[in-house]
């Protein structure tokens, strides 16, 4: 979730979101990483945007924060649209990262998704601006597999876990860290349909508000 920031005389459209890290694995510097990764892998495409005749560059502006102590009212009552809240454990019950819903601004993500820059914030990001896995699968002979593309994806050889495998076999589907925001993925936004308030500023995503408590390993298990 963010908001939408329309600068006519520069023509430079911003979206800004502030993502709070909270959990037992979530750490200062962990926050800044993300932060840094979901960014650097959005404004690659340098994406743009026509609005009313005008074109406009399309700018990701994100911030990471660490809040140890983080208070479930706060997440429940926040009506700042810039703010996301994702909780990050080592380990999670369903055994990957995830958002509630498209267009949302609150998850709960898995360390080892998230560590060796990789592509899992910026695409669960894409999910809280509102864009869904898209409904093909099988992008064999396409190229380069866009952000939104989940594990288990067929694609070409070179962006495979193993190059080697056959598709849809051990190592023969995509790997995350090979995807890659594209200017596609720019456009599936829908930036030219917000609505824009007298100040120039829209809302993307929604308030899911929801805080998560910590998965708790079954009894038995170390």
């Amino acid at each position: 979730m963010g908001e939408v920031e329309l600068n006519i005389s520069a023509q430079r459209l911003t979206i800004h979101s502030i993502l709070y890290f909270y959990g037992s694995a979530a750490r200062a510097e962990l926050a800044v990483q993300i932060a840094e990764d979901v960014a650097t892998a959005w404004n690659e495409p340098k994406g743009k945007v026509r609005i009313k005749g005008e074109w406009f560059d399309v700018l990701f502006s994100i911030e990471g924060r660490y809040e140890p102590d983080l208070q479930p009212a706060v997440v429940w009552h926040n009506t700042n649209p810039r703010l996301n809240y994702f909780r990050i454990e080592e380990y999670s019950q369903h055994d990957i990262s995830s958002v509630d819903g498209l267009g949302c601004n609150t998850g709960y993500f898995k360390l080892g998704n998230l560590l060796n820059h990789s592509t899992t914030a910026a695409h669960e990001y894409g999910h809280t601006l509102g864009l869904d896995h898209p409904k093909i699968l099988d992008i064999r002979g396409k190229g380069q597999p866009g952000i939104m593309y989940p594990r288990g994806t067929l694609c070409d050889p070179a962006f495979q876990y193993d190059p080697a495998a056959t598709a849809g076999g051990p190592g023969g589907t995509l790997n995350p860290w090979a995807r890659k925001v594209l200017e596609s993925d720019i456009a599936g936004l829908r930036l030219a349909r917000l609505s824009f308030d007298r100040n120039n500023f829209a809302v993307i995503g929604e308030f899911s508000s929801f805080y998560h408590q910590k998965h708790e390993l079954p009894s038995g298990i170390e």
